[in-house]
């Protein structure tokens, strides 16, 4: 898609709303490093270039979307407070960047979701509310809350405001290595790849932007595959933070701009954590492992998309891990 097309595009963001979120998030975030390996690049064939949003405040990119959406409110609605629903790294976000703002943050967590980002969410001073690990239970428990406090809803990826603070990876990632010729980040409500690409390519229209999914929550690829939003009845993945659907605002943007949509098993993924930990040092959780699992696999080897891509921007989008659930997986990995 051509510059002045994207411009013209009714999207929920575009470049200039994620320069303002840049301008705005700025002062509470870090600017996470990049880094290489050149064991990995030689395993991979390619220069591979890892964006460390792991070390994000918070532990994942999450919480630049957060922080751009809760320092976006005016102060009547603010002093009100916010309210979301989330597995981890976004509770924990939203928890923070309220904290910063000093206004109460109330968090609807399904039961299920990992001890390691329940307890980040009471770190940072957010108030655990619980709900039945379907979707429909979280959003009812959070409109229920929302009607009692006059909270604002933060959602953790349907929203202009989160997708504007996720695209200002691209702006970062793109300034510190501007040969990158190829981005490549975990999906699944589609923040994340949204903000990357919209950002990306207005920089570079040349640019290649694919999104990485777990082979068993790969609702993205069945989408993009029909040309609308599919919901699969069940979704079985250790990436505890891919397992969220498509939503109306990121769709329309995963359609039109990402290029490809790469699917792994959780084996695969397992793999790259241990990649991470024992090759970059660096701990890494399952979804923010899956980037340098799709590049590793033979999906993307043999993509026509990719045959030319030489500088991949790989984004290691959080390191919030349960270790004692890696741990766990690890074993089993290396004894199947």
């Amino acid at each position: 898609m051509d510059t002045e097309k994207l411009q013209n595009e009714k999207y929920a963001a575009n470049i200039s709303s994620i320069k303002e979120a840049q301008l705005r998030i700025n002062p509470h975030i870090h600017r996470t490093p990049v880094f290489s390996s050149e064991s990995l690049n030689s395993i991979a064939g390619r220069k591979l270039h890892f964006k460390g949003e792991c070390f994000q405040k918070g532990g994942a990119f999450k919480f630049r979307g957060a922080c751009n959406a809760i320092y976006s409110l005016g102060d009547d609605q603010a002093v009100k407070g916010v309210v979301t629903h989330s597995s981890g790294n976004h509770a924990a976000a939203v928890s923070l960047a309220a904290k910063l703002r000093g206004i109460p943050a109330y968090i609807i967590i399904p039961k299920n979701a990992p001890q390691c980002k329940v307890e980040n969410v009471k770190r940072y001073g957010g108030q655990v509310i619980w709900s039945e690990p379907t979707m429909q239970s979280r959003e009812s428990v959070a409109t229920k809350v929302q009607q009692e406090t006059g909270a604002v809803l933060v959602h953790p990826f349907n929203d202009g405001r989160i997708i504007s603070g996720q695209g200002t990876i691209s702006l970062e990632l793109l300034d510190q290595v501007p040969e990158i010729d190829t981005i490549i980040a975990p999906i699944s409500g589609g923040g994340l790849i949204s903000g990357v690409a919209l950002a990306a390519k207005a920089i570079n229209p040349a640019i290649k932007v694919l999104a990485a999914e777990p082979r068993g929550a790969n609702d993205a690829a069945q989408s993009k595959a029909a040309g609308e939003i599919v919901k699969p009845q069940k979704v079985d993945t250790i990436a505890d933070g891919l397992r969220a659907f498509l939503g109306d605002l990121t769709w329309p943007i995963v359609r039109d701009l990402v290029d490809d949509i790469i699917t792994v098993e959780d084996k695969e993924i397992v793999e790259a954590m241990r990649m991470c930990y024992e090759i970059l040092k660096v701990a890494v959780e399952p979804s923010g492992a899956i980037g340098l699992a799709a590049v590793l696999s033979d999906e993307f080897r043999k993509n026509p998309v990719t045959k030319d891509s030489a500088n991949i921007g790989i984004i290691l989008s959080g390191g919030n891990v349960d270790l004692g659930v890696l741990w766990d997986s690890l074993k089993s990995s290396s004894s199947s």
